[in-house]
């Protein structure tokens, strides 16, 4: 990404985050960080409406769904325990990997808690790398971000873990292309442009907000990867999984 794209993409995740601000609820450790957290906001219980309302979820069969831990997508991650849906989740900046959270597992009354990051450490059961790989193949993603464009350009905290987790995924085997990506966002947050992307950007197909769910018509979506030459420097430098990916690949290879 050049220097110019790097600044516009900053311009517009700030020019939302005013506008957020007067509506999100504020994180409780993070309070208005939003480079820390992506926020809650009022009719996100109308996205998760949408997203379950969706013929990719009907569809779904014995495939998973990934969801992204954040606040603004808690209401889903509740909605799936109620629906007997089990889900794969990230620990919060990937320090401890992968989750699976099992309906099964959750005591009746303790699907909002077990909605929760906290929650979801107490009834959700870690995976290790190889368990995710030996896993169901992954048929939705659904994230929170900071703003997407028109045409489904995706940004979150400034991070990358999203893309980080679909090219993952894609090392895994776990996606294809064929997967349907949905972002959960307020309408504030959508950018009323179409922008250019990034090769490892993931394009959604969704933008939900909890007055509308539109299409983005986005185009073929190729295998990701993840991109070992971006990662000395980076925060994903410290990540423990990195150690265990690098032997699930190699002994995928023997």
């Amino acid at each position: 990404m050049t220097v110019e794209s790097e600044q516009s993409i900053q311009q517009y995740r700030e020019q939302v985050w005013g506008e957020l601000i007067k509506i999100a609820r504020p994180d409780s450790r993070f309070h208005w960080d939003f480079s820390r957290f992506i926020p809650d906001f009022p009719g996100s219980d109308r996205c998760s409406d949408f997203v379950m309302g969706l013929d990719a979820y009907a569809q779904l069969g014995d495939r998973q769904i990934f969801v992204t831990p954040d606040n603004s997508t808690e209401d889903l991650r509740r909605r799936l325990i109620l629906d007997d849906r089990p889900f794969l989740m990230t620990t919060y900046g990937l320090r401890r990997g992968f989750v699976l959270v099992d309906p099964a597992d959750v005591p009746p009354g303790e699907a909002r808690y077990a909605a929760t990051l906290d929650g979801a450490d107490h009834y959700g059961r870690a995976l290790s790398l190889s368990e995710l790989a030996a896993g169901r193949p992954v048929g939705m993603l659904v994230t929170g971000g900071s703003a997407v464009s028109r045409n489904g350009i995706r940004f979150g905290k400034g991070h990358g873990y999203f893309d980080f987790e679909w090219a993952l995924f894609s090392e895994l085997g776990l996606v294809d292309g064929g997967e349907t990506v949905i972002a959960v966002m307020d309408d504030c947050q959508i950018i009323d442009t179409d922008l250019p992307g990034e090769p490892h950007d993931v394009v959604v197909d969704w933008i939900v907000t909890p007055s509308r769910c539109a299409g983005t018509g986005r185009g073929p979506r190729g295998p990701g990867a993840i991109r070992w030459d971006l990662i000395p420097g980076s925060e994903f430098e410290e990540l423990d999984l990195l150690d265990e990916l690098k032997e699930v690949l190699d002994m995928g290879q023997e």
